[in-house]
């Protein structure tokens, strides 16, 4: 007999909130979904409480997984109520500490620091204010440059709504869950990678909203056995949302890389995304250019297509380093299209080289001390 979501809320009730109650009573429960053995869904909770019902999260997590027929359970906590709903008061005035509040009142968070992923010393961000800058064929082959450096290199794919790890380094299939319970990342090229695509069918559209993305990145982040790394970059989605923001609190970033086109309308971006991470308390570790210039493959001649330089310019102007550029070439765009990324399959050639560099000048970034900084506690006035 399948497992229904009347099942579901039956054994939460094995899960008690801080006042005793069965939590599957208790109206908290969101809408339970259940697909391919995997049951998703969220509790409801006041901003305030976040703390203190963290480990209801986790133990109704348990209570599902431990159902038979369950081979997984993705829980969020959400403040995002329904219509006409009021949230619930907070377990008690000691239990949920006041949140920091960001604004020109407030001053820099004391908050200590997050802690960080078992067995990895330095976790980067990729991010770029807008999508179609080339910002997950950069971090690829930026992971591939590190580990051609000798460092042992991880990637995990954030962009929950289009993840593109997977076609990249050419991987396939599921990844396994081990004695532990945690996920094995796959391997390819020397880099561990883990991604959503290799969770979900590759046509599924994700529309999942804001706390189960977050909840969804934590547990990529922290129940996939990486092993020892040197380094895991994190491919971000574009933007500047609920996934930088959830990266920012929940591990102590080493760092965070911006990637832009030269035109001025990615610079508007780009420059979104460097104040974002500098609000947070993330530091920049620089920017890079892609698509800096293309060079025709039949008569040599070299066209600024996107502009060029204004990468550059942006980043004097904004007081980050600058890490490079990336040409508009073919060879980038029919490799990654094939799984076969320029930096692992033409470590010789001068695209290969252009992103080496870059790799370069990240790790020395890193290793010159501008590691990670606490990050405060955001909440939205």
């Amino acid at each position: 007999m399948s497992i229904t979501p009347q099942d579901v809320l039956r054994a939460l009730d094995a899960v008690k909130l801080p006042d005793g109650a069965p939590l599957g009573q208790s109206g908290r429960v969101g809408e339970i979904a259940l697909k391919d053995g995997k049951a998703i869904f969220a509790i409801q909770i006041d901003p305030s409480e976040v703390n203190a019902l963290e480990s209801v999260r986790a133990q109704a997590e348990s209570v599902v997984r431990a159902l038979p027929g369950i081979t997984g359970a993705l829980v969020g906590l959400t403040a995002d109520l329904p219509a006409g709903q009021a949230p619930r008061p907070a377990p008690s005035a000691s239990s949920a500490p006041t949140p920091l509040r960001s604004g020109p009142k407030n001053q820099p968070a004391t908050a200590g620091k997050q802690p960080g992923v078992p067995g990895v010393t330095h976790i980067v961000a990729v991010a770029s204010g807008k999508g179609g800058v080339g910002k997950s064929t950069t971090s690829c082959n930026l992971a591939l440059g590190l580990a051609a450096l000798g460092l042992k290199v991880g990637m995990l794919d954030a962009d929950i709504y289009g993840p593109s790890q997977p076609k990249l380094f050419g991987l396939s299939g599921k990844p396994r869950v081990n004695e532990q319970r945690k996920l094995e990342p796959m391997e390819r090229y020397g880099v561990k990678v883990m991604s959503m695509g290799f969770l979900v069918d590759e046509t599924t559209a994700m529309i999942w909203r804001g706390p189960m993305v977050m909840s969804a990145l934590t547990q990529m982040l922290r129940e996939v056995n990486w092993g020892e790394l040197d380094v895991l970059i994190v491919d971000m989605p574009p933007g500047t949302g609920d996934a930088q923001l959830t990266m920012a609190q929940q591990t102590p970033l080493a760092g965070a890389v911006i990637v832009s086109t030269p035109q001025d309308l990615a610079l508007l971006d780009a420059r979104r995304g460097v104040a974002m991470f500098n609000k947070v308390n993330v530091p920049v570790l620089g920017i890079v250019e892609n698509m800096a210039n293309f060079c025709c493959p039949n008569c040599g001649h070299v066209s600024p297509i996107f502009g060029h330089g204004g990468a550059r310019a942006e980043a004097e102007k904004t007081g980050v380093p600058f890490l490079g550029e990336i040409p508009l070439h073919m060879d980038i765009r029919q490799t990654s299209d094939e799984g076969r990324p320029v930096v692992a399959t033409d470590p010789d050639g001068a695209n290969a080289k252009a992103y080496r560099i870059v790799a370069q000048r990240v790790w020395e970034r890193l290793q010159g001390g501008g590691g990670a900084k606490a990050a405060p506690r955001i909440v939205i006035e």
